[in-house]
């Protein structure tokens, strides 16, 4: 760029002007822009929760019919898990469940004494969502074979088996 000046060693007025425009130009048409700002921190606070999983139904599918004293039958089945994920178990135990069978009152009646669940469970692991889902296995129902009579115990529709799930 030129610069021009007077006898008296001043920049001419058009100099400057032209100048002044030249690095307006530069700036602003050569695409660089300036900025200002301010920079600061900040906190502040959430909150998340967790919920509880649905009990899950223990299913027996195996048949257990027809027994009589000495009898040994082994149980199994699977799971029903209404969660909307998967659930651990690792283990399903069972009890006989409270009844009292007495069709003939000269007997002595057939209640859950007379039978007996042993073994242990597989550990069925992660159960996914759903219905029938999963496998259990590995414990026995056996109807014990006392010394007493136990006529009352024939023809039962059912002994009742409480399952539980951990």
């Amino acid at each position: 760029m030129r610069v021009f000046k007077t006898s008296n060693g001043k920049l001419r007025k058009k100099a400057l002007a032209f100048s002044l425009a030249a690095v307006m130009v530069l700036l602003v048409g050569g695409g660089v822009a300036v900025y200002a700002f301010w920079s600061t921190g900040g906190s502040g606070t959430g909150s998340a929760s967790t919920g509880a999983p649905t009990t899950v139904t223990v299913v027996q599918t195996s048949t257990a019919a027809d027994m009589y004293p000495g009898d040994a039958v082994d149980l199994s089945g699977n799971f029903d898990n209404p969660n909307d994920s998967p659930v651990t178990i690792t283990a399903v135990t069972a009890t006989i469940g409270t009844f009292n069978a007495q069709a003939n009152p000269a007997l002595p009646a057939c209640t859950q004494a007379d039978f007996t669940i042993t073994g242990t469970s597989n550990t069925p692991g992660a159960i996914a969502p759903g219905t029938g889902v999963g496998a259990w296995s590995g414990l026995t129902i056996t109807m014990i074979d006392s010394a007493t009579n136990q006529d009352n115990c024939q023809n039962l529709d059912t002994v009742p088996i409480v399952y539980t799930a951990t």
